[in-house]
């Protein structure tokens, strides 16, 4: 089986999303007898990366316009075909979920989005899981289609540095005309992208003021982490929309998960579930975020957390 992987980069540097998908795209098509190809729009610093997981191929487009879900879906359409790709695999990120659904409606193939297993197959089809109901449950989709495209949670895979001299080829294809025109991207600078963090460090209402994150920024820089929120702090602007993890913001799979202050509603816990570990700093013991948590520290915030950042401290010197 062919694969054709999509490899994100931002100014010029890779995600760490895309070393996985890469690294999962490898693994597929090394027990399938295929070839794993790994996609690169625009331009990069250094694609060779890829061939250290697993990439066989690496195929550079050049393009310098902005992101658009349709002008990425009918480039990889357009590289499947030739590639003569069975399996199309993208980033579970903002960018990925974007593209699966357009390219999948393209190029007439089955698509699962939000892929946590490596797929199984079987003489009618792949098999593959995904969380459903906010990820209480998992479900198992067949995908019978001779085309298939899938989308891959972050963090849900571990890239494998396998090593290896992978091709690299400048291909000059046409970029089909956007309909959209994007105007302006604004990024936050100097820190790592929530959906990439391994730690993060999470704050509610409980904190009663923005001028009370200094506790948590210190805490995130103490142990390396990123500072997220809840979607009542982002709302009432103590924080920028950019760090609201839930349902409605960004859904994360961290592999350290603290909570401080945050009662846990289901929207958000939707949203952070997925967290290896799961640490919840409340005073109230009936909060519903226990009920997740792998560990609970029922007591005052502002007592708990600058103890907490000390004794780590003294511990990580």
């Amino acid at each position: 089986m062919n694969i054709l992987v999509f490899a994100d980069h931002i100014n010029g540097q890779f995600k760490k999303t895309a070393f996985e998908s890469v690294s999962y795209a490898s693994r597929v098509a090394k027990s399938n007898n295929g070839i794993c190809t790994a996609v690169v729009l625009g331009k990069m610093n250094d694609p060779a990366k890829l061939s250290g997981f697993g990439a066989n191929k690496i195929l550079e487009v050049p393009y310098d316009g902005k992101f658009s879900s349709n002008v990425y879906s009918s480039v990889l359409m357009e590289l499947a075909n030739r590639e003569n790709a069975e399996l199309v695999v993208v980033s579970h990120d903002l960018n990925g979920k974007s593209i699966a659904g357009l390219l999948a409606a393209k190029w007439g193939a089955g698509s699962v989005t939000g892929v946590v297993s490596m797929p199984e197959f079987h003489n009618d089809g792949m098999d593959v899981v995904k969380g459903v109901f906010s990820a209480k449950a998992y479900a198992r989709y067949r995908i019978k289609s001779a085309k298939k495209v899938i989308s891959v949670m972050p963090n849900a895979f571990p890239p494998e540095e396998v090593g290896g001299d992978a091709n690299i080829e400048s291909v000059n294809i046409s970029i089909p005309a956007d309909r959209i025109e994007v105007l302006s991207v604004e990024r936050a600078e100097g820190k790592v992208p929530l959906p990439e963090a391994d730690i993060v460090v999470s704050g509610g209402r409980g904190l009663k003021g923005p001028e009370n994150w200094h506790l948590l920024e210190d805490l995130a820089t103490t142990i390396g982490g990123v500072l997220a929120c809840s979607r009542p702090v982002a709302d009432v602007d103590w924080r920028p929309h950019n760090e609201h993890v839930g349902q409605t913001g960004i859904v994360i799979r961290p592999k350290l998960y603290i909570a401080v202050g945050i009662s846990g509603a289901i929207q958000h816990l939707a949203g952070v579930n997925n967290s290896k570990v799961i640490v919840v700093i409340n005073k109230d013991p009936e909060a519903p975020f226990y009920k997740a948590a792998d560990y609970g520290v029922v007591g005052d915030l502002f007592e708990v957390v600058p103890r907490l950042n000390e004794a780590l401290k003294k511990y990580l010197k």
